[in-house]
């Protein structure tokens, strides 16, 4: 996993990495992405481990051999862009301060063809990460699927 990187206020329209209910058939992907979407890759976040909520998941940075996180790449529409970005801090209850359930941070993330992608993934707040390592609840196959 490369070094997270802090979103910027001018936000540049990554594709979008994302593992649990945001992923296509999931809930949060039919109210949330559905119709805005471009293109939907599988993909892999090598060096962190899933972890399951109160339903729904936490990415956590792990830096265990062969850790990683599965998930589809996600590129919206250039229109629909900037609604989602907003819908999606929102949903996660990322704030700008890093205070909030989700940050968001710019990460590198494989596709299934091999190709190394920059994209916007979602990881555990502070709060959240915390007691994610105190008391870990992780899915060891790396697919939320798998739950």
């Amino acid at each position: 996993m490369s070094a997270p990187e802090e979103a910027s206020p001018v936000e540049e329209a990554l594709p979008f990495f994302v593992y649990g209910t945001l992923r296509s058939g999931g809930r949060n992907h039919a109210v949330h992405l559905a119709g805005r979407c471009a293109e939907i890759r599988p993909a892999v976040l090598e060096g962190a481990a899933l972890h399951a909520g109160p339903g729904f998941p936490y990415a956590v940075p792990d830096p265990t051999p062969g850790r990683r996180i599965v998930g589809e790449l996600i590129t919206v529409r250039p229109g629909a862009y900037a609604g989602a970005l907003a819908t999606l801090d929102e949903l996660e209850e990322c704030r700008a301060d890093g205070t909030g359930l989700y940050v968001r941070r710019r990460l590198a993330v494989w596709t299934a063809a091999g190709e190394q992608r920059e994209a916007w993934v979602y990881l555990a707040g502070p709060a959240a990460e915390a007691r994610l390592r105190a008391r870990p609840a992780l899915i060891a196959s790396g697919d939320w699927a798998d739950r």
